[in-house]
């Protein structure tokens, strides 16, 4: 699936920036834009959950590589102004396994 970068372009301010705290990573949009158009792979994702209180968009997306061989979950908090992205702060998580000392003391089980 091609990125329409001119089109991902459009729903940002000029001043917008992005930040990937996980990674600890700041981009101006253009910067964002291109790390997002050339990542490798062919990936895809699905909006879980979409919160939203004033100007703040909050939105959980599983990401994964259409080959399913990983899976990301990604809280993103969206700040908007003229109904167009300022601020845009994700945090990324590995999906995986409970670690083993809390599988060991056979508590919680799968959401789903």
């Amino acid at each position: 699936m091609e990125q329409k970068e001119e089109a991902i372009r459009e729903y940002f301010c000029e001043c917008a920036y992005v930040n990937w705290h996980c990674t600890n990573e700041h981009f101006t949009v253009e910067e964002f834009i291109r790390a997002n158009c050339q990542y490798p792979g062919e990936w895809d994702g699905e909006v879980e959950r979409i919160e939203n209180t004033g100007n703040l968009f909050i939105t959980v997306t599983h990401v994964y590589p259409q080959d399913r061989s990983a899976s990301f979950h990604v809280t993103s908090f969206i700040r908007v102004q003229d109904d167009k992205i300022m601020s845009l702060d994700e945090y990324w998580a590995d999906d995986g396994e409970a670690p083993q000392w809390r599988q060991k003391m056979c508590i919680g089980r799968p959401i789903r």
